[in-house]
């Protein structure tokens, strides 16, 4: 029961914190971002049911090129004049030449076919994960002119300083937001490689994983000086 991700589960939590975002700053930008990750998140459930389901039509299809491919293989090999191989060397080595020419150029026919399914859902995560990766981004952004140290020490403002109207809480509570979104962005992404055993699948959801880790540790870092500003 536990032991896998429940795409329910992630899309209600991303719908909550959406809610959450756009009740505590309405109208912000960091809502429309968390409505962005509510579509992807949406999206992501049906991308990554189709990317799990075997494509039988794509498997009956490369079954019949391929027992196509090794019937005429076998033809080829049985009008093969063995004997006049034999008459003399020369022939013999040509013929064996162009025998193992053709088996590898078959070999490689029967390998794009047979892995050509794992490629297309390949690239469908990939696409949806590349997604991810640029929203992350997106949330980093957001979260980059949030300098607690201006709201604790104060300073001079300059003509193209951003706009700090935030209070402390308030500043708590959107980089808590942010953090939130890059967490969930890579449960989105597992969602991909939970029934999808593909190597460089696996790996972009890795580099996902370790890409919002380390955007949601710099927030965290202003979040605990926020914390220690309050407490002086």
């Amino acid at each position: 029961m536990y032991r896998s991700l429940n795409p329910e589960h992630i899309t209600r939590t991303i719908a909550q914190l959406r809610d959450r975002i756009q009740e505590r700053f309405p109208g912000s930008g960091l809502g429309k971002v968390a409505e962005e990750l509510q579509q992807i998140g949406n999206e992501a459930v049906a991308r990554s049911q189709w990317i799990a389901r075997p494509l039988l039509p794509l498997r009956i299809g490369i079954g019949l090129l391929v027992a196509l491919l090794a019937a005429v293989t076998l033809l080829a090999l049985a009008k093969l004049n063995v004997t006049k191989m034999w008459e003399s060397f020369s022939d013999f080595v040509q013929a064996i030449d162009a025998g193992i020419n053709d088996i590898v150029f078959i070999g490689i026919a029967i390998f794009f076919l047979v892995t050509l399914e794992g490629r297309m859902k390949r690239r469908r995560a990939l696409k949806a994960i590349h997604e991810l990766r640029a929203l992350a981004h997106i949330i980093d952004m957001h979260q980059l002119t949030k300098d607690p140290e201006v709201i604790l020490s104060g300073g001079p403002a300059t003509k193209s300083s951003p706009k700090r109207a935030m209070t402390t809480f308030e500043m708590s509570r959107y980089l808590d937001y942010c953090s939130e979104m890059l967490s969930l962005i890579g449960k989105v992404a597992a969602l991909y490689a939970q029934r999808f055993n593909d190597p460089v699948a696996l790996s972009a959801v890795d580099e996902i994983e370790d890409l919002t880790t380390g955007l949601s540790r710099k927030i965290w870092q202003k979040i605990m000086l926020i914390n220690q500003g309050r407490g002086k």
